[in-house]
């Protein structure tokens, strides 16, 4: 596995990392050093952490607390996958707030607010903003203990091919998101019944099929207004959204600002994200 060190200072740690393991790699026990909540922004694995088997994809989170173990597998691709990773040591942890069962929740599914600041964070991270990279990885952990404060997400078995489908699945969603895409017709490319695939798909990834289409939606989105000078128009059309206002509403709801000052916020307006710290703090 390939990672790079982009910020280590403050308590604060923020690694990106390249994992290249197929089906044919090997697992091996690993170990959590500190507090940590990762961003999977492309591909897919699994996790087995106390006792549990988690399924990540595409704009999942992967958490984690000091001295746990864990043991990733890539049954369902050979492309790997990229997370981007925020540590941050107790003291600094403790100083954002949230419960210590916050930090074993191992697997979160992809929520529309953590899948925008992700890109935001990647942005900054690709050097398209001049906003601190420590700035953007501190809103994105305050965010996510913000959301899964108190909250715990049910556990539903499910069979390995259950589980393969619905990972699977995921993937071919996001990668024709901008298409029309609708549940009979993954349904259909999964090989399962319309009502079966839905209940597969959100008892695996803890999201319903269309929710993970709009996510995904938003995640593009997001990349797009960060990185390139487009009217949000365009943006809007070319990642699915059919009319400009069903997508500003959507965005407005998952980042809590609307696409216009979002670009501020990725070419350095504090401010905004000055407020958004405020509005998420505990």
């Amino acid at each position: 596995m390939a990672q790079s060190e982009l910020f280590a200072r403050d308590g604060l740690l923020v690694i990106d990392y390249a994992c290249t393991a197929g089906p044919d790699t090997k697992p091996f026990a690993e170990r959590h050093e500190r507090h940590s909540v990762s961003y999977v922004r492309r591909g897919s694995f699994a996790v087995r952490s106390r006792g549990e088997t988690f399924d990540l994809v595409a704009g999942s989170l992967f958490v984690g607390h000091p001295g746990d173990e864990y043991i990733c597998t890539h049954d369902h691709h050979v492309c790997g996958d990229e997370c981007l990773s925020i540590q941050l040591e107790p003291e600094l942890a403790e100083t954002i707030g949230g419960s210590a069962d916050i930090w074993r929740g191992v697997g979160i599914p992809p929520l529309a607010d953590m899948m925008v600041l992700g890109e935001l964070t990647q942005s900054v991270v690709r050097g398209e903003s001049d906003i601190g990279i420590d700035e953007a990885a501190l809103t994105f952990a305050a965010r996510f203990v913000g959301l899964v404060s108190g909250k715990t997400r049910e556990r539903v078995s499910a069979q390995a091919r259950e589980r393969r489908r619905a990972v699977d699945a995921a993937g071919w969603i996001e990668a024709h998101s901008a298409e029309e895409v609708d549940l009979a017709r993954v349904a259909r490319r999964s090989g399962l019944s319309t009502f079966h695939f839905l209940r597969v798909f959100a008892n695996v990834l803890g999201v319903t099929p269309h929710q993970y289409l709009v996510r995904a939606r938003l995640k593009h989105a997001a990349r797009l207004l960060a990185d390139e000078e487009r009217p949000v128009t365009d943006i809007a059309l070319d990642v699915g959204f059919a009319d400009l206002s069903n997508f500003v509403r959507s965005f407005r709801r998952a980042a809590g600002v609307s696409p216009r000052e979002f670009r501020k916020v990725a070419q350095g307006d504090r401010k905004i994200l000055q407020e958004r710290i405020a509005a998420t703090a505990i």
